[in-house]
């Protein structure tokens, strides 16, 4: 049982409150300034709470703040080095971090599939067993260099959106065609959610997976044409090299603090 508090209830700390709850092997604390956020999550923490010092009582304490604010929040928490400070906030470095607290400094980039155990993660090196049991419960992680994070915030932290918005493309074709939008959702959602499982569990290559599709002659390779003369991987990466970057622009902020 790991003692863990989650500093900051909003989105992706409440996803994290949820999924960690789904294990019932945490006893959860979760602290928010706001109560109408602490409300939303009563129900899957043992705890809430709007004092610091009662969420600095964790084992592992989660900061899932908004980047403007950690600041402020690591000035008022006081932690032990017996304790792990596992930092969720974009961008913010561990150069920014660790000075700032005797506890042990783990930096992560998780994303909202916390709340269903499907998360991905990136997090830095070393992971202890107390984070190691807390992300296997929230989903997959790899350990990364810290020098990989902003490529990874913008990979896994934001690509969930990035998803979402090709899931969208793909029900508003079906809708088009005279599928019901609920019906056109959970084929597409599935869909996705069997590619990517596929993917996970197949050691072949991704080319080799779009390959064992798209039978000579048949309806997939009709569409793959399509998306072999289009832009589209272009577009991709653009949006991932955007998201990176401004996750390097909001780092550099944190060097001169």
């Amino acid at each position: 049982m790991v003692d863990v508090s989650i500093i900051g209830c909003g989105h992706l700390g409440s996803a994290v409150i949820q999924g960690l709850a789904r294990s019932d092997s945490h006893s959860i604390t979760a602290c928010d300034v706001s109560e109408a956020a602490l409300a939303g999550v009563e129900d899957a923490a043992d705890q809430t709470t709007t004092d610091l010092e009662v969420a600095a009582d964790g084992s592992v304490v989660i900061l899932a703040v908004n980047p403007d604010t950690i600041g402020v929040v690591l000035d008022e928490l006081t932690l032990t080095p017996d304790q792990t400070l596992l930092s969720f906030a974009a961008a913010v470095p561990l150069e920014f971090l660790a000075p700032r607290t005797d506890a042990t400094v783990v930096r992560g980039m998780p994303n909202l599939a916390a709340e269903t155990g499907t998360m991905a993660c990136a997090v830095t090196r070393p992971v202890s067993t107390d984070v190691e049991s807390l992300l296997n419960d929230l989903g997959e992680f790899v350990e990364i260099e810290e020098s990989l994070m902003d490529i990874a915030t913008a990979l896994n932290g934001s690509g969930p959106a990035f998803v979402f918005y090709l899931i969208k493309g793909i029900v508003e074709a079906g809708v088009e065609s005279g599928l019901d939008e609920a019906e056109a959702r959970v084929l597409a959602a599935q869909t996705f959610k069997g590619a990517a499982e596929t993917v996970l569990q197949s050691e072949r290559d991704l080319e080799t997976l779009i390959d064992a599709v798209s039978t000579p002659g048949g309806t997939t390779i009709e569409g793959m044409e399509v998306l072999w003369n289009s832009a589209v991987n272009e577009t991709l990466g653009a949006a991932v090299s955007a998201a990176r970057a401004r996750s390097e622009e909001i780092a550099q902020e944190f060097q001169h603090e």
